[in-house]
């Protein structure tokens, strides 16, 4: 442990205190950042503690020391918090999956909703005033365990050789070994560890990243929240799985298993699933709902990983949008359909528009199985699709301009281009919903609406993510 070197000036000219790299200092956290870590200050100068949380006294450790600012490791908590709590996980502070977990659920949904709302006045330039008078309360879970319905499990080998899978530790492909994530369901160990017995009793080696080699990378998992359907994807740096009908035959033993797939990926990135997938038994998907609508899911497609809160969201999109059975809405982003079908129910017509053609397959697929015959999709980027819709309506009706009563959009979380943004404000929707999974990008995107003909209405934030930094909100905007 390193003391402060009193030789260098310990004050600037602003008269604040200036830190080097390895100080061990005493500091109270006063606040959050974006990535869950605490805030806590000396005579001005701003600490970035992981895994300190608000109320905590801790003793740290500057590892890094910029001008106004710096980041420490935590050594010890001298006096917690009255809002920390025991984390359920014990991997909890090492995995990258659960940034805040030891902060009481209540503590969590306070931060996130200060997290939307404080983007929105800070970038989106909404006073404070309005947004306590438009804003709804957070929507949180009731039990916020053990609610993804997705999870990816690399796999490795960890110090002694042995092969492990978990997840990764933060901010590196350390593998965390544990079948057992507080946040995935039940049924991941036992298929977890049934792999990771064959594996043993066949010496089948895990992929390993420095040297390309090992067949197994990655183990895809998805389960249906309301079918109980399982699928298991496994990905693999060959074209096939030695003694493959084994571990099929043990796979489909665990109540509910649904499709067994391979995914191929042999090239030299991070990138998880390969660009297809081959059945190795079952279906080529599993089928789940939400709400009253049946979705296929395949292993390529996206769809909500939190089943429970994503009803909740998409009822509330749905409740802004308004629709009383004679309007045409535009659905941007729409993947496989998921909230486009939620308001064809209500609607005249739906379009929706996804960039992945696997995806805008799988939303016409999962509108025919749903009888839903007012929904047309197209593949394309939304930015280029509607744009181009809009110059080409005007081609082919002279005088007149595309119009749509309603536009939903729920983009990635780079938001929207300029582009996209003023061809929906050309259409002159009466509403515009705008989902969003990051508030910062939607308080630049909503600047740009407000300033171009509409007016904030309602706001807000929804936990998809408990345990997580990461929060979804969802926004009305009206024409003026």
């Amino acid at each position: 442990m390193t003391t402060r070197n009193f030789v260098r000036p310990l004050f600037s000219d602003k008269g604040e205190k200036q830190m080097q790299k390895n100080d061990v200092v005493k500091v109270t956290i006063e606040d959050i950042g974006v990535n869950g870590e605490g805030i806590g200050k000396i005579d001005g100068y701003t600490l970035f503690i992981k895994d300190a949380v608000i109320g905590d006294v801790v003793e740290a450790k500057i590892m890094k020391a910029k001008k106004n600012y710096g980041y420490a490791r935590m050594i010890q908590i001298i006096e917690p918090s009255k809002d920390r709590v025991e984390p359920k996980c014990k991997f909890a502070r090492q995995c990258g999956g659960c940034q805040i977990q030891q902060i009481s659920y209540e503590k969590q949904l306070e931060f996130k909703n200060r997290k939307v709302l404080g983007n929105l006045e800070r970038i989106g330039g909404f006073s404070p005033k309005l947004l306590e008078k438009i804003a709804d309360p957070i929507v949180g879970m009731e039990i916020p365990f053990h609610y993804r319905n997705k999870a990816q499990f690399p796999f490795g080998k960890d110090k002694n050789g042995v092969t492990v899978t978990g997840f990764y530790a933060g901010r590196t492909h350390d593998i965390i070994a544990n079948t057992d994530c507080a946040l995935g369901v039940e049924q991941n160990q036992e298929i977890l560890e049934t792999i990771l017995s064959f594996m043993e009793q066949y010496q089948m080696e895990p992929y390993d990243e420095k040297t390309r080699k090992g067949l197994l990378r990655h183990v895809l998992i998805r389960y249906g929240f309301t079918t109980k359907e399982i699928m298991v994807c496994l990905v693999i740096n060959a074209k096939k799985i030695p003694h493959c009908e084994k571990l099929v035959e043990l796979l489909q033993k665990i109540e509910g298993m649904t499709s067994i797939t391979i995914s191929v990926n042999q090239k030299n990135t991070n990138v998880i699933m390969g660009d297809s997938y081959e059945v190795l038994w079952g279906q080529a998907f599993i089928t789940d709902y939400i709400g009253e609508i049946k979705y296929q899911i395949s292993p390529l497609s996206f769809f909500q990983v939190n089943p429970v809160q994503t009803e909740k969201l998409y009822g509330l999109a749905l409740e802004y949008a308004d629709l009383k059975g004679d309007e045409t809405v535009w659905d941007l982003y729409c993947g496989i359909g998921t909230i486009s079908l939620f308001l064809a129910q209500n609607a005249k017509q739906v379009y929706g528009v996804e960039i992945i053609p696997q995806a805008i397959e799988d939303a016409r697929k999962n509108a025919q199985i749903n009888g839903i015959e007012n929904a047309k999709f197209y593949v394309g980027k939304a930015e280029e699709v509607l744009p181009g819709y809009y110059a080409d309506y005007a081609k082919a009706h002279p005088g007149e301009q595309a119009h749509a009563d309603v536009i939903v959009v729920d983009p990635p979380r780079k938001g929207c281009e300029e582009s996209l943004l003023e061809t929906m404000v050309q259409m002159q929707p009466e509403r515009i919903v705008y989902v969003s999974c990051d508030s910062a990008t939607l308080a630049r995107d909503l600047k740009y609406l407000c300033g171009n003909g509409y007016e904030l209405v309602k706001v807000r934030a929804v936990d998809q993510f408990s345990q997580t930094v990461h929060v979804e909100s969802i926004v009305l905007l009206s024409r003026k």
